[in-house]
């Protein structure tokens, strides 16, 4: 079966990988750029390294960081899970995002970054993956097309940013067969 996410010429061997401490600045600065100009985040300053850094310290096998970085070290993008919410019944769901530099967009390194993650989250037992897209926003919403998520509904003006309510699509994607197994007892 071919590759459904090939190279990018334009993009000379990404590399994907685990988040390091020093990835921090630029996740920050990638982040900052969709905090401060677009409705991607509903954050409206920019969060402390320490909120970065805590994602990186998480223990929980559902919460990985990834970063792709182009032969130089840049990091051009990243993609993260974290919790959906904290109560234990929620521990084999996660929320996933991904932010690229604006240099790198349009270039499919957003698309092989998720499907990174989402492998990673199959291999740590996660259930279900979840994802929230600020509206409108096509490609986003196509990019989680594309990798088998399911649209589940639509928050209508849920965010107010930049003088403006916000609505949000959210979708879902099962990792394991439908009605599979937990862990254990609950």
């Amino acid at each position: 079966m071919p590759d459904p996410n090939p190279p990018d010429p334009t993009l000379p061997n990404p590399t994907i990988r685990a988040a390091l401490a020093g990835d921090v600045p630029a996740i920050a600065a990638i982040y900052g750029h969709a905090v401060r100009g677009s409705v991607a985040t509903f954050d409206v300053a920019d969060p402390e390294p320490a909120y970065w850094q805590a994602k990186l310290d998480s223990a929980h096998p559902g919460d990985h960081v990834l970063v792709a970085e182009d032969a130089d070290g840049t990091v051009l993008g990243y993609a993260y899970s974290s919790s959906f919410r904290p109560r234990p019944a929620y521990d084999r769901t996660r929320e996933t995002s991904v932010y690229l530099d604006p240099q790198a967009v349009g270039r499919g390194l957003g698309t092989s970054l998720y499907a990174r993650l989402l492998e990673r989250l199959r291999d740590s037992g996660v259930h279900l993956a979840v994802a929230v897209v600020a509206q409108p926003n096509p490609a986003s919403d196509a990019l989680h097309r594309r990798l088998g998520f399911r649209e589940v509904g639509v928050l209508e003006e849920v965010g107010h940013k930049f003088g403006a309510y916000v609505s949000t699509r959210w979708y879902q994607l099962l990792l394991e067969p439908p009605g599979a197994e937990g862990p254990g007892p609950d």
